[in-house]
């Protein structure tokens, strides 16, 4: 790994096999959403960016929204978390009409529980879990210079998974 690798955090947190932390956060509606909702039911692709409304977050949320039936057809739901309060998350949500949970992790705590590793040492990172049925990590990807690979990363896993 190079100096610019390990400046932007290349590193991806949790490790496929890895058992996903549990999560108990708020949506942009107020509503308390949480890992264990989808247990047996639903693989989960947990994508953590670092701020609502901005350039490459925006990019990558518009990107996940154009795909959004690909991971629905998939048996997958998508999650979006960020530091953004809910109702930062329901502006975004509105003005790009995102389909799915945007949850607020105000004080880091579940950003921490995955292991995002920060950019620059400073700026929340840009990473993307795909979680299977059992809440195991299958894929985890870093980039936070290609916000839109992190989709079609994730929907090769969903693939793969069946």
């Amino acid at each position: 790994m190079g100096l610019f690798d390990s400046l932007l955090g290349s590193s991806t947190g949790l490790a496929v096999g890895d058992e996903a932390p549990a999560f108990a956060l708020p949506d942009q509606d107020g509503k308390t959403v949480r890992l264990q909702d989808f247990a047996g039911r639903k693989n989960v692709v947990v994508y953590f960016y670092p701020k609502d409304d901005t350039p490459g977050c925006t990019k990558e949320s518009c990107t996940f929204r154009d795909q959004y039936t690909a991971f629905t057809d998939a048996g997958a739901e998508v999650i979006g978390i960020s530091s953004d309060s809910p109702a930062s998350h329901r502006a975004f949500a509105d003005k790009y009409r995102l389909p799915f949970p945007l949850l607020s992790d105000a004080d880091g705590a579940v950003r921490k529980a995955f292991k995002v590793p920060k950019s620059l040492g400073l700026l929340p990172g840009r990473v993307t879990f795909v979680i299977d049925k059992r809440g195991v990590v299958q894929h985890a990807f870093n980039s936070q210079l290609n916000p839109t690979q992190h989709v079609s990363e994730a929907l090769a896993v969903l693939a793969r998974l069946g």
